[in-house]
């Protein structure tokens, strides 16, 4: 969810960013240099960066055409460089521009309101649209194939893994006897209608965990996300920071599983009192916070799809540094 509510200036791609306040406030010591928002959206997080630090040389990327285009505008003269690509595709990126070090990063996971309160773009269940669900819109999956093609057992695993959902058998049955499905009502209602009556009135609309667990097999969403934050990590300079606001249970897991890899968390039981060979590399990051932050109560009430927001940070340890902190 990289984003909040769309403002009222701009219906193409605007829209207030996440937990901005402490993005900045993390990331307002950091050298100066290349800085790299992976996922930049209307460009919201990148704009309140730069006006507390105008040094930074700042790349963005999104997969979105939409954003790119919006992006792009709402930093114009910025110095930003507005690249359209997934945060998979970064170190490619960065390669072709020559930018070979980073002082900082952020990656902010997910679907944005403007993508979300678009009908057409087909990420809603509460709105009439096609079964669509691409961030790229130029890439060949969309929610249609994933919907009416893929076998019912694939569209339980998916609904499982990436949506928790409790009645993932369940809905992939009622979704394969319900195909042709065309539309993102059409698929809200068979889902409904294939949950027990009483699980019904629980825990939101009925549809909200399939259509992420679509979105996310759609888009590849999670598959790309631990080597991207290893090619940032891999990338930055000591003293450099790095940001990652994650609004999934399965992304949470796969982000703290990445920096407490690096930060020599994940071996720290087994190795704590003894000798380190020279086979364990000592920690390469330090996390900042040590765990996770979530948005404020007056954040959350001002904006309801920030609620779900965790903030997990680190900074890039130099080799004396790593040394002392294993």
């Amino acid at each position: 969810m990289n984003g909040g509510t769309p403002t009222a200036t701009d219906s193409r791609f605007v829209h207030h960013p996440v937990m901005v306040a402490e993005v900045v406030e993390h990331l307002s010591e950091i050298p100066s240099g290349a800085f790299l928002d992976a996922t930049v959206g209307g460009g919201g997080h990148a704009r309140a960066l730069l006006n507390a630090r105008p040094d930074l040389s700042l790349v963005g990327l999104d997969r979105d055409p939409s954003a790119v285009e919006a992006a792009s505008e709402f930093l114009s003269g910025r110095g930003a460089t507005i690249c359209h690509a997934s945060f998979a595709e970064l170190g490619d990126v960065l390669d072709s521009l020559g930018v070979s070090r980073l002082v900082g990063s952020l990656f902010d996971f997910g679907v944005s309101s403007p993508q979300l309160d678009r009908p057409e773009r087909g990420f809603s269940y509460r709105q009439n649209g096609p079964l669509d669900m691409r961030m790229d819109c130029g890439q060949q999956l969309s929610a249609e194939e994933v919907v009416n093609s893929w076998p019912a057992d694939e569209v339980a695993r998916i609904l499982r893994t990436y949506g928790d959902e409790r009645y993932a058998n369940r809905i992939a049955a009622a979704v394969a006897a319900a195909r042709p499905i065309a539309t993102t009502t059409e698929l809200a209602d068979v889902v409904r209608d294939a949950i027990p009556a009483p699980a019904r009135r629980r825990g939101g609309h009925p549809a909200k965990r399939t259509f992420q667990a679509i979105r996310i097999a759609v888009n590849d969403e999670l598959n790309q996300i631990e080597p991207a934050l290893e090619a940032v990590i891999d990338r930055m300079e000591p003293g450099g920071r790095g940001v990652i606001l994650s609004y999934h249970s399965g992304e949470d897991r796969i982000v703290k599983q990445v920096l407490r890899q690096h930060a020599g968390l994940n071996d720290e039981a087994r190795f704590r009192g003894l000798p380190r060979s020279a086979a364990q590399a000592p920690p390469a990051i330090e996390l900042v916070p040590r765990g996770s932050r979530r948005p404020s109560p007056s954040e959350t009430a001002d904006n309801p799809r920030a609620s779900s927001a965790r903030f997990r940070g680190f900074c890039k340890l130099g080799a004396e540094q790593g040394e002392g902190a294993w």
